[in-house]
């Protein structure tokens, strides 16, 4: 008797790494790091596809795990997606989790017009937002180490 082992994989499911969702003209791909939960979203936000982003990119807000979203590789963003962000906004303050968006130029320039830029929490790239985490985590340490030595 022989059996016969089929290693042939489907062709659309990766072997490695994290795979991307696409949403209609928007590709986005979820990472946990030690620092942050970091979505990235690339390609077209539009009225189309805002709903199925908005879904997908939210379930990645964790209680006790900052949250980036990187937008550096939008194309195009129009006004469907300002709401989105202050959803958002909302979802990690109700989770009480820190967030940062890194926003391409297309992005930049719609949130400018409707005076909303200052209204969330911006970085330069993943990198900066994800330093600035570290900062704060190691704040927090210094602090609570200050409490414990004055206690014992």
């Amino acid at each position: 008797m022989t059996a016969t082992i089929d290693t042939a994989a489907p062709a659309f499911m990766p072997r490695y790494g994290n795979p991307t969702f696409d949403c209609g003209g928007a590709q986005i791909r979820a990472q946990c790091r030690h620092l942050a939960t970091v979505v990235t979203i690339s390609g077209a936000i539009d009225a189309m596809n805002i709903d199925r982003v908005s879904e997908y990119s939210r379930r990645f807000i964790l209680a006790e795990n900052p949250f980036v979203l990187d937008l550096s590789g939008v194309t195009s963003f129009t006004g469907h997606g300002i709401p989105y962000l202050y959803r958002l906004d909302e979802d990690c303050r109700t989770v009480g989790v820190e967030w940062a968006l890194v926003a391409s130029h297309a992005v930049v320039q719609l949130l400018r017009i409707g005076n909303d830029e200052a209204m969330f929490p911006a970085a330069g790239s993943v990198r900066e937002a994800l330093h600035h985490f570290a900062d704060v985590i190691f704040t927090r340490r210094r602090l609570l180490l200050a409490q414990l030595t004055k206690t014992a």
